[in-house]
């Protein structure tokens, strides 16, 4: 065996005892998730959305002019027309009923995200989400 594959198996014979309790809790909530009205109104509006040609094909004009006029947009160079001329874009996208029923489902997931993230807070007495991100020390 050699040294990388042991020091592998260590690591694994080595795992806390916590490891299995947390997983068996993380798939129950992730279960539990699943059921809820909001996650399965935002599965259900992802693939209306994702199969809507018209809302795909409006996405896609939007995307292509702001990508085109990103470095424009950022010295802020762009013209009022061209500025304008992607405003419509954007509202033209957003204007198909796959697209804002996809965000509203969206937002709807996201709020029970945080009274999850709220609920988890409070039963271990800190900020659960933001004690996941990155902090500025590594």
């Amino acid at each position: 065996m050699t040294q990388i594959r042991e020091m592998a198996s260590e690591e694994v014979a080595q795992e806390p005892a916590w490891r299995s309790d947390v997983e068996r809790a993380a798939r129950n909530l992730a279960a539990a998730l699943a059921e809820t009205p909001e996650y399965k109104a935002f599965e259900e509006a992802y693939v209306r959305f994702r199969d809507d040609e018209r809302g795909q094909e409006a996405l896609w004009a939007y995307q292509e002019q702001q990508r085109l006029l990103q470095p424009m947009l950022m010295l802020g160079a762009a013209s009022a027309e061209q500025r304008a001329e992607l405003d419509e874009l954007r509202e033209a996208w957003m204007a198909e009923a796959s697209v804002s029923q996809y965000l509203e489902a969206q937002t709807a997931l996201s709020t029970l995200a945080r009274a999850i993230d709220e609920l988890l807070s409070g039963k271990i007495g800190l900020g659960f989400a933001a004690a996941c991100r990155p902090s500025c020390c590594g």
